[in-house]
């Protein structure tokens, strides 16, 4: 490489450093690329950035699909290893999920689950229920945060059949009928005298359409299995 080299006047003390000024013009064009090039790195890192937010948006949606009940857990101080352990202990129609509140509510706006907005503040995970027995569903977190004493880690919400539950209403949905205690309080209710049958219609809308729906199954296959 080709240099000029700068001397100092003897009369002074020589500098601790020597300055060398390059004259290769190969070498300035190409310093000058290499700060073009970086120029580029921050619209590059926000591109990628934002293709995970898309993916994650679509992830959520995705998860929507099917779903019974979406719930909301105080995520912060939460290690690595709990969350780990935690999604090990969840039933396979449960799905648990970190993602940005910004982000759920993107997925979720203009839906049923838009409900679920008081949750949309401090740091949350996200407990998607795809099965009907939501007691099952809620229950392994319930013992997770005992066990692991995680009383400030409480749900933050839920959303169930277009309802929102907060913290102080998850007793209702924890205490909520089986399939199968649905199906012997249906079966009691048509052995008994008519009152009983009153008596069961006069339960909530949900409850009397889960009744029914046992019973359809139940005939269901019965007749599959006569045939």
């Amino acid at each position: 490489m080709e240099a000029t080299l700068f001397s100092f006047p003897s009369s002074k003390a020589p500098p601790s450093h020597t300055i060398i000024r390059s004259t290769n013009p190969l070498l300035s064009s190409k310093s000058k690329q290499i700060f073009k090039t970086s120029q580029h790195f921050p619209s590059i890192r926000a591109a990628i950035s934002r293709t995970k937010k898309e993916e994650t948006v679509e992830t959520v949606r995705e998860q929507l699909e099917n779903c019974f009940l979406l719930a909301g857990i105080k995520y912060k101080g939460f290690t690595v290893k709990q969350f780990q352990e935690l999604r090990r202990t969840l039933p396979e129609t449960t799905k648990l999920i970190v993602a940005k509140n910004t982000l759920v509510y993107k997925a979720i706006e203009g839906t049923q689950w838009e409900a679920l907005k008081p949750c949309m503040k401090g740091m949350n995970c996200w407990l998607f229920v795809h099965g009907e027995e939501i007691p099952a569903a809620i229950k392994p977190y319930r013992d997770f945060q005992k066990e692991k004493k995680l009383e400030d880690n409480d749900f933050t919400g839920a959303v169930f059949e277009g309802k929102f539950y907060g913290p102080g209403d998850f007793k209702e949905l924890e205490t909520m009928p089986t399939r199968a205690e649905i199906f012997a309080k249906l079966l009691g209710s048509l052995q008994s005298p008519a009152s009983g049958l009153v008596s069961t219609l006069q339960a909530p809308a949900r409850e009397i359409v889960m009744v029914l729906k046992a019973y359809v199954q139940k005939l269901e296959e019965e007749g599959g299995g006569g045939q």
